[in-house]
Parts: structure tokens; C-alpha cells; sequence
């Protein structure tokens, strides 16, 4: 008797351990990481634009932490992405120069997910390999139109670029005539959430948009080419910044109706978690993968302009790395808005570390979680932030700046344009713009930090 109420009594204490298992499991908070191609610092009304209108990320800004001071790691697209999915600088990948395949043999930010429990999905620009390193090998369970291009053939069905049959988004083969990219690809996403809402699921929905070919809904291009004319602005102005031409305006409605297509597409999945009762398990992340295309030599005209700050898209200035950063956690993180310096080389080790899951520090060496910033509203200041563009011959005539390294450390940046030796130190907390090289004021500093660059690009192995 005493026998079977020792068994009876160990059974329930089993029965009690699996149901707390399997609650804590249920209780894993899902996440939905949401990537905007060559989004600028500026492009979002939350982040003062006077153009674009976005009122659904403003309002997940309004819920969420909304950091000013956050970086992309390179200011290309390959780069940034690279980090994004591997918790390094773009420096480390041996795999190529600066574009190419990512090493199949890193553990990616998908692939660590998957090993907590979740079902992964990514949807949109993969951009860093052939078919061999798709996302469907890089640990995402599903994958559509994740293709090597960096940019669709067209935003409207078919996705075909005339005159080049290589540029066809492919896996979209099933649309509508007049079905637009970014509503395609959140239609996926919503549906894959649908599917898959009873476990945990991360979600990559990485945007071609707002990345060139330059197309636009019809009525809302219309309704910013209203909105342009009532402003007082002179379109198409611009500056010189070397021997590009920077904008000074955000002035392109096509543009314009691109980030309120991208707005729209947040607006559905927020209205989709709550649907479903999965709003307050959920962690939101919207972000960008470099600065705002706004001084490219070949390109005046057609993208934003990234003021106060200065150039845009494939520069160390301002303009190319800084971005923006929006995380939204309703039970756990408190509204905010942080000033704390994060890059996105920290996504990794920071969503592992929300989601309560193990570390790969052997695996994202150059990310530093910002979790308890998010948490908390605290935090140590990061490390120094390094960046390093070693622009070849042609795409250096297209943009202008030539091959270059930086460093953020505290509220100093250096650049240096290592082939030439020259180098440019600001204070970025009162320079916004880097008008005022301090180089000749503060030397033993500009030293200090130029030998900190120099030391850094040895010990990753740079190329050069």
C-alpha cells in the first residue's frame, strides 16, 4: 500500500515537471525581425522625417525602445547582412573580399533559434549567396523569394526586369497581375504565423524595399507628389561631398510610397499577432541593413536625403551606417527612447538572450547583447564599434569615397582612408554632420584611436 502511494506520488511529481516543461516552452516568446533594405536614420516620421509617412512604426516606435544611436556594421548591404546572421564584421568573412557566399559552416542566428525549439521562416532579400547557401541551408525551415540578388526584377508581378532575364525574383510564380513585392511577401509572413502560432516561431521578413528598382503603388506615389508640391523645398537640390552629390531633400514621392508600402506591411503584421493573441509574446524588431541611398554618383535624385546627417549608403560618414532601430516587447520591455550606441552585429546574442537561449560566443565574436538596455533601460557603453569598406575600382567611381576603415569609441569617430594614410576624427555627440575634423585639436586622441583602427583591421584580417 505504502508502495503504490510512493509510485503514485513520484507520478504526479513527473506529471507536475513535464506540464511546468511544457509550459515554460509554451511560454517562449516568439519573434519577428524585420529587415527594410537601405532604410535611412531620417526616412520614418518617429525619426523626424517631414515627407514619409508611417504611422504604424511610429506607433511601434511609441510601444517599444526606439535607439538613435544604432549602427548597421558595414554600409552595403552584404555586409550588414552577413552580421546580421553571424555576430561578425563582414572584415572576418574569408569567403570573399567583399561580396560572396557566407561560409556554410557558420552557426547562424537561424540556426540557433532552431536549436532552442523554433520554427523558422525568412521571406525576402537573402543577398549573401548562391543557391547552394539559400536560407533553406542556413537554418531557416522555410524560405521564399530568398534569392543571391540583391534587388527584384520588378515590384509588380511578374518581379521581371526587361532585358534581364537573371534578375526574376524566382519562387513567386503563383501571383496576381498588379500584385505588388512588399504586400506579397507579408501575405507570406502572415500566413506562415498563422500556421504556426501554437509553437514558437522566429520570423525574418526581410524587405527588398525600399532598395532600387525605384516603383511605387500608383495612388501613393500620387499622394506624395501632392504632398511635395505644398512643401517648400527646391527638388532635386543638392551638395557636394567629395565628388558625389549629396541630397538635401527628401523629395521622390516614387520613394515615399515605397516606406508607407513598408508601413503598411507593419501595420498588417501587428493587426495579425493581436488577431491571434500573440501580441504580448511577441518581440518585434525593425531595423535597416545600411543608411539611406542619398549621395551615389550615378543615382542623384532618386533615393532620400539622410540630413543632419551627412552621405548616405555605401559611406563610413553618418549617412551609410547609422540606422534605423525599433525593438517592442509589450510584457517586458517598457517604452523608451535609448541613446545607448548598439550595431546590428549585436542582433544575435541580444534576441538569443531575450529569448532565454544558450550563447555562441566562439560563433558571434563581434556582438555584444544590448538586452539588459532593453530590459532594464541600463546598460555598460559598448565597445568600440569598427567598420571596413575596401571599395574596388568600379564601384569606388560610382560612389566616390575610396576604400576606407572607422571607429566609434564613446562619442569619438575616426575614419581613415588607408590607402591614402589620411584619417578625420569628430565628435559625433556635437557634429552630427562631421563638418569639424579634429584631428590637428585633439592628436594624441586621433593617435590613440588611428592605432585602435590599425590594430583591430590586423587582428581580424581585413582585406585589404
Amino acid at each position: 500500500m505504502t508502495h503504490c502511494i510512493y509510485r503514485s506520488f513520484l507520478g504526479l511529481i513527473l506529471l507536475l515537471c513535464l506540464s511546468n516543461a511544457t509550459l515554460a516552452k509554451k511560454q517562449q516568446p516568439n519573434v519577428v525581425l524585420v529587415v527594410v533594405d537601405d532604410l535611412g536614420w531620417t526616412d520614418l516620421g518617429c525619426y523626424n522625417s517631414r515627407l514619409y509617412e508611417t504611422p504604424a512604426i511610429d506607433r511601434l516606435s511609441s510601444e517599444g525602445v526606439q535607439f538613435t544611436n544604432s549602427y548597421s556594421s558595414h554600409p552595403m548591404c552584404i555586409g550588414s547582412r552577413f552580421s546580421i546572421m553571424t555576430g561578425k564584421y563582414m572584415a572576418r568573412n574569408r569567403r570573399s573580399k567583399e561580396y560572396g557566399t557566407m561560409d556554410l559552416k557558420e552557426f547562424t542566428l537561424a540556426e540557433a533559434m532552431k536549436a532552442e525549439g523554433y520554427k523558422t521562416f525568412f521571406t525576402g532579400k537573402w543577398h549573401l549567396g548562391n543557391e547552394k547557401a539559400y536560407p533553406q541551408h542556413q537554418g531557416f525551415d522555410i524560405n521564399v523569394a530568398g534569392h543571391d540578388k540583391g534587388s527584384p526584377g520588378s515590384y509588380f508581378f511578374p518581379y521581371k526586369r526587361q532585358g534581364k532575364p537573371d534578375y526574376d525574383t524566382p519562387d513567386l510564380e503563383d501571383g496576381k497581375e498588379g500584385e505588388y513585392l512588399t504586400d506579397r511577401l507579408t501575405t507570406e509572413t502572415l500566413d506562415f504565423i498563422k500556421k504556426n502560432r501554437k509553437k514558437p516561431f522566429f520570423v525574418m521578413l526581410s524587405h527588398y524595399a525600399v532598395h532600387v528598382p525605384f516603383e511605387s503603388k500608383t495612388d501613393l506615389k500620387e499622394k506624395y507628389d501632392q504632398k511635395i508640391g505644398l512643401q517648400d523645398i527646391k527638388v532635386g537640390s543638392s551638395q557636394k561631398v567629395w565628388a558625389a552629390d549629396e541630397k538635401l531633400f527628401q523629395d521622390n514621392a516614387t520613394y515615399a510610397g515605397m516606406i508607407e508600402s513598408v508601413d503598411q506591411s507593419i501595420a498588417r503584421i501587428e493587426a495579425q499577432l493581436k488577431k491571434l493573441r500573440l501580441d504580448d509574446n511577441t518581440i518585434v524588431i525593425l531595423t535597416s541593413d545600411n543608411g539611406g541611398d542619398a549621395c551615389k554618383m550615378e543615382h542623384r535624385g532618386k533615393s532620400t536625403s539622410n540630413l543632419p546627417l551627412k552621405a548616405g549608403k555605401c559611406w563610413l560618414y553618418e549617412g551609410g551606417i547609422r540606422i534605423p532601430l525599433i525593438v517592442k516587447w509589450p510584457t517586458k520591455i517598457n517604452p523608451a527612447r535609448s541613446s545607448h550606441m548598439v550595431c546590428n552585429v549585436d542582433l544575435y546574442p541580444t534576441i538569443l538572450d531575450l529569448v532565454q537561449g544558450k550563447q555562441y560566443p566562439e560563433q558571434h565574436l563581434d556582438g555584444t547583447s544590448f538586452s539588459s538596455t532593453l530590459i532594464n533601460g541600463d546598460g555598460e557603453q559598448r565597445e568600440p564599434i569598427f567598420w571596413h569598406f575596401n571599395v574596388g575600382a568600379k564601384l569606388q567611381k560610382i560612389i566616390g569615397m575610396p576604400k576606407a576603415s572607422a571607429v566609434r569609441d564613446g562619442k569619438y569617430k575616426l575614419i581613415e582612408w588607408y590607402e591614402s594614410g589620411e584619417y578625420e576624427l569628430y565628435d559625433i555627440e556635437n557634429d552630427l554632420y562631421e563638418s569639424h575634423n579634429l584631428k590637428a585639436e585633439k592628436p594624441e586622441l586621433a593617435e590613440r584611436m588611428l592605432q585602435e583602427l590599425k590594430e583591430w583591421r590586423k587582428n581580424v584580417d581585413a582585406p585589404e
